[in-house]
């Protein structure tokens, strides 16, 4: 029996953890077909909106299905996909889904001998690429006789060259009749096929493919669900990468999940515009996301004058207290939440509208331990940012802070229901359970296993966990740094402390096999010509300037100086060298997931770090 569409306000049916996501996909063009499902801009940025609702979804994605089926691509195959978050790869992902293909998306700020390693280790034949910049890359890898690569796939219209362009792809409509071997393989999948393959970003070491499959997603899915609080078919703006694991759950298949809108995003950098116009009602972003937004507030909240900035600050006090309340598990007496709302109303919210953050019911972090001071300074305008843990492997999110179930500000959660989390002796955190992964991808198409013989997989990270369940991350366990003493120092930990001054953007601590610790410090781009406004430093000075300058100077010896008061005499930071050119993905000091190559930073300041030495 065909079932009635519902109506915006009701919330998905929960689907089981046995359904695939092209049965999804069927779901929610049945259920939600006029729905908004997938809005985009030109790829300048500027320009109307395009959207396409869930039966539009599924209609272009059919028609894109048999457009790479008539490439040749057909249920297995691995099939590599390099562009920003553009309606092309978004599109081309579900479309190969359907067709029992493997989507594979590479990241587009990967070094060629990635590019390489990876073309190789999945045995791709077709790749489908953004423009000109991405088909010069790649172009060598057709000639390349230990590659299996065949085909490139433009998506630019102009920018093909000699080879495919995307258009061509779309047979308008889906050729009648059918071909036999496309309408056998379109929508069969079964909940244990691969559903994609997700390569590590190769913080230290060639990047592995991590095999996930429909069963390992869908139980992720559904353990987020139980502990999340949002309205149904709530708005996600997508701007990470496709090739990390928290857009592909959050831009993807949560969406596919939950019925839901995603705002695609090309350019990271204008998220921020598109915040402001979604004004959507959750938000994810990686620390270094958030570091920057909380510094870009202080910098405007700084040139305030002193009354008004006493205003804010009572009102956060307020918020502050309010959030304390309920990490303590209490219901905020009447009194409070009396003053919560009046401070919220007629300070908080205003200032958040702003931003486009104001109806922001689930703010989220993950991907590296979130430096408490930006957390309580969301928090004191009522914006909890709830961290979670997990990794690749665990098909993302494997521990989180719940409005629902409880949160630990400074910890990473609890464990979500489809995983189970140990640690082992040394601190070293082990999971297990139905979303972690199948294996690693081996280059003849097997899958590796990286559990143990009781299923469980030793992460890296070392952690600890509390009486109440939560689990409190102190660093990954290859990034410890063991001095000269013997003893071990957690970076991160030394790192946050030393981010809490507005003045440090980025901070790097060095001293494996040395008897004391020093620092590679980057002034904030953003608070540095703040501060220096409102402290009588000349206000045309550049970052480079700022950096010699003595007050700023003075000021960071300062900054040390409070963190080390509270740090143990072994994680103290003796020296350090300030610079001012930001760390990035572009330039290699960070990964596309804005995680800190740390040995590519050592290698690059090598000289500065051995002069903090005397060497």
């Amino acid at each position: 029996m065909t079932s009635e569409p519902r109506t915006a306000g009701e919330p998905p049916a929960a689907p089981t953890a046995r359904r695939t996501l092209p049965q999804l996909l069927a779901r929610n063009a049945r259920d939600y077909p006029g729905l908004p499902g997938l809005s985009w801009q030109p790829t300048d940025g500027d320009g109307d909106w395009t959207t396409l609702t869930w039966a539009e979804i599924h209609q272009h994605t059919e028609r894109l299905a048999a457009g790479y089926a008539a490439l040749g691509v057909g249920r297995g195959d691995h099939v590599l996909l390099m562009m920003a978050n553009r309606p092309e790869h978004w599109l081309s992902d579900l479309a190969l889904v359907r067709l029992g293909a493997v989507p594979v998306s590479v990241y587009g700020t990967a070094a060629p001998e990635q590019i390489t390693h990876i073309a190789r280790n999945c045995r791709a034949r077709v790749a489908v690429v953004e423009g000109a910049t991405q088909v010069e890359v790649w172009e060598p890898l057709l000639a390349d006789a230990d590659t299996l690569l065949e085909r490139l796939v433009v998506a630019e219209t102009g920018a093909e060259g000699g080879h495919t362009p995307y258009a061509g792809l779309l047979p308008d409509p889906v050729p009648v009749p059918v071909p036999e071997q496309f309408a056998k393989e379109l929508d069969a999948a079964s909940p244990d096929d691969p559903l994609t393959v997700v390569y590590t970003s190769g913080t230290t070491g060639e990047p592995k493919g991590v095999v996930l499959t429909h069963r390992q997603v869908m139980a992720n899915a559904l353990a987020l669900d139980a502990v999340v609080e949002l309205p149904p078919h709530v708005e996600h703006i997508c701007y990470l990468p496709f090739a990390h694991i928290a857009e592909r759950m959050l831009g993807i298949y949560l969406p596919c999940h939950r019925a839901s809108h995603v705002y695609l995003c090309a350019d990271p950098t204008a998220v921020g515009t598109v915040v402001r116009k979604v004004r959507p009602a959750q938000f994810f972003g990686v620390p270094r996301i958030w570091e920057k937004l909380c510094a870009a507030v202080r910098a405007v909240l700084s040139l305030m004058p002193d009354e008004q900035r006493e205003v804010i600050d009572a009102a956060s006090a307020v918020a502050r207290e309010h959030v304390r309340c309920r990490e303590r598990g209490e219901t905020p007496p009447a009194e409070l939440e009396e003053r919560y709302a009046r401070a919220r109303e007629e300070v908080l919210l205003p200032l958040l509208a702003a931003g486009g953050l104001d109806r922001v019911t689930w703010a989220a972090s993950a991907s590296a331990p979130m430096p408490v001071d930006v957390v309580d300074f969301w928090a004191g305008f009522g914006v909890v940012i709830m961290d979670a843990w997990g990794l690749t492997e665990t098909t993302g999110v494997a521990t989180t802070n719940s409005p629902r179930t409880g949160f630990r500000i400074g910890s990473v959660g609890r464990p979500v229901e489809s995983v189970e989390v140990r640690l082992a002796a040394d601190g070293e955190i082990e999971v297990r359970g139905e979303s972690v992964f199948s294996g690693y991808l081996r280059p003849d198409g097997s899958v590796r296993s990286a559990l143990d013989a009781d299923g469980w997989l030793a992460t890296g990270d070392i952690g600890r966990t509390d009486e109440d369940g939560y689990l409190w991350l102190t660093d990954r366990k290859k990034e410890m740094i063991i001095t000269s003493t013997g003893k071990n120092v957690s970076p991160a930990l030394v790192e946050n402390a030393l981010k809490e001054h507005p003045l440090i953007g980025q901070a790097l601590v060095h001293g494996d096999r040395r008897s004391y610790l020093v620092a590679l410090l980057v002034l904030d781009a953003e608070a540095a010509p703040a501060w220096a406004a409102t402290h009588g430093v000349e206000v045309d000075a550049t970052v480079a300037d700022l950096v010699g300058h003595p007050a700023v100077r003075a000021e960071v010896d300062r900054a040390v100086a409070a963190a080390n008061s509270r740090l143990s005499s072994t994680e103290q930071v003796k020296r350090y060298e300030l610079l001012a050119e930001e760390w990035g993905p572009a330039t290699g000091e960070l990964t596309p997931s804005l995680k800190m190559r740390r040995r590519v930073i050592r290698d690059k300041y090598a000289t500065a770090l051995s002069g903090l030495y005397g060497d």
